[in-house]
C-alpha cells in the first residue's frame, strides 16, 4: 500500500505567508538602500554595520522562509543560502579590516552564489505558487551583478556602499514585483469564486 504524502502546509497558508514574506523583504531593502544614499555613503562607520547586517538579514529570512514554507527539509537551497549569508556576513566583517575593495569583492560572490540558489528556488516553488518569473529572473541577475561587482572592485575608483546599494535595489523592486503579482494572482483566482 502506498503512504501517501501529506504536505505539513495547507497551500493557501504558504502562499499568505510567501506574499507576506516577499513585502516585509521589499521593505527591508527598500530601506537599506534609502539609508545607504542617504546618510551611510558619508557615514563609514554606519556603513560598515549595514554591510554586515546585509547579508546577516538574508540569512535569517532564508531560513524562516524555510520553516514556515515546509521545514527546512524540503527548502535545501534556501538552508544552503543560509549559510552562505551566515558565511558572508562573517567574511564581510573580517574584509572590511582590509579595503573596500574586498569587501566589494566578498560581496560579488556572494552575489553571485545567492542569486543562483534564489533561482533554484524560484523555479521549484513556481508549480506551487506559481508567479515566481520575477524571482527567477531576479536570481539569474544577482548572479550577473556578482560578476560585475567583482570586476569594479578590481578596477581604479573608489568603491563603498553605493556601489552595493543598487543591487540591493533591484532586489527591492523584484520582491515588491513578486509579491504584488501573487497578491492579483490570489484575486483573480478568488473572483470567480466569489461570482458563484
Amino acid at each position: 500500500m502506498a503512504t501517501q504524502i501529506i504536505d505539513p502546509v495547507p497551500a493557501q497558508f504558504s502562499a499568505r505567508w510567501l506574499k507576506g514574506y516577499y513585502f516585509t523583504r521589499f521593505a527591508f531593502s527598500a530601506a537599506w538602500v534609502a539609508i545607504a544614499f542617504g546618510v551611510a555613503r558619508n557615514v563609514p562607520p554606519l556603513a560598515a554595520i549595514m554591510l554586515v547586517v546585509y547579508p546577516a538579514w538574508d540569512a535569517i529570512a532564508n531560513v524562516v522562509d524555510a520553516q514556515r514554507s515546509g521545514g527546512v527539509g524540503r527548502n535545501k537551497s534556501q538552508v544552503l543560502n543560509f549559510f552562505v549569508s551566515v558565511v558572508t556576513a562573517i567574511a564581510v566583517a573580517v574584509a572590511l579590516g582590509k579595503s573596500m575593495s574586498d569587501v566589494l569583492i566578498v560581496f560579488g560572490l556572494w552575489a553571485g552564489l545567492s542569486g543562483i540558489l534564489q533561482l533554484i528556488t524560484g523555479i521549484r516553488r513556481w508549480k506551487s505558487y506559481g508567479a515566481q518569473w520575477a524571482m527567477i529572473l531576479s536570481g539569474a541577475q544577482s548572479a550577473l551583478a556578482g560578476v560585475f561587482m567583482v570586476k569594479m572592485a578590481g578596477g581604479p575608483e573608489p568603491v563603498g556602499i553605493a556601489n552595493v546599494a543598487p543591487y540591493a535595489a533591484f532586489g527591492a523592486f523584484y520582491f515588491l514585483v513578486s509579491a504584488v503579482w501573487l497578491t492579483v494572482s490570489d484575486a483573480r483566482k478568488a473572483a470567480p469564486r466569489a461570482g458563484n
